[in-house]
């Protein structure tokens, strides 16, 4: 254990927790469910604006200048074969799986090699159609899980095309089944595919194609130090 800058207890296994900061995130992802689905009058929801505001601006005196962040304190890194259970915790701020980004889809990867394997039960603020998935959370959902198929296979790196089939309604509030694999790997190159199950009928069909990266590129597309620009590498690492 550490302490950061204001004095917060920091986990080495955790260093972008700040001790609490996953625990925040999933009462705000409750607070965007809620915000989607309360029947509470204009009153209550008045007052409960104005406590969540006095609550942002209390958390807004605690953020630091970009130069004096901890080192480490938001490091990401990239993940090995060997080691692909550890996804997740590899990218706590991704805006698909991230335990520290409350818009994260409520889903979990698990790995079957040479199989990824997603589930999810997809909550109020996901819905698109009445009743249904949005398609881009679907989408989002697929970029991830072939991804972390091609973790699997040692053929990672930044998406290039991305395809999405949606053949029938996937529906809020049931259980969704990701399964994703490799399908070639081509040099630079790799072809993915995956499909969502829910009922028993495979709702959406996905296909991708990826840079296929040397894994001491793909670290550097990562931020490994809090004084790091986390966006400089990408904006050329993407290029194919």
């Amino acid at each position: 254990m550490a302490d950061d800058a204001s004095g917060a207890t920091v986990s080495r296994e955790k260093p972008w927790s700040g001790g609490g900061r996953e625990e925040l995130v999933a009462e705000i992802r409750r607070l965007m469910v809620l915000t989607v689905t309360v029947t509470a009058s204009p009153d209550v929801l008045a007052d409960v604006t104005r406590r969540a505001s006095a609550l942002a601006d209390e958390l807004d005196r605690h953020v630091p200048e970009p130069e004096s962040v901890p080192t480490g304190m938001f490091a990401q890194r990239s993940v090995s074969p060997e080691e692909v259970t550890t996804l997740a915790s590899a990218m706590p701020f991704d805006m698909i799986i991230g335990s520290c980004n409350p818009v994260a889809l409520p889903i979990t990867v698990e790995f079957e090699p040479p199989k990824a394997i997603g589930r999810a039960i997809f909550t109020a603020p996901f819905e698109g159609a009445p009743g249904c998935v949005h398609g881009a959370a679907l989408a989002g959902a697929f970029d991830i899980m072939l991804t972390a198929a091609n973790v699997i296979a040692n053929g990672a790196g930044p998406t290039v095309e991305l395809s999405i089939r949606y053949l029938k309604p996937t529906l809020m509030a049931e259980p969704a089944l990701f399964e994703a694999w490799v399908t070639s790997l081509d040099g630079r190159r790799t072809h993915s595919r995956g499909h969502l199950i829910q009922g028993g009928v495979v709702t959406v069909e996905a296909t991708g194609e990826f840079v296929n990266l040397d894994r001491s590129r793909i670290n550097a597309m990562h931020r490994t130090d809090g004084n790091e620009d986390p966006q400089g590498p990408r904006g050329t690492e993407q290029r194919p």
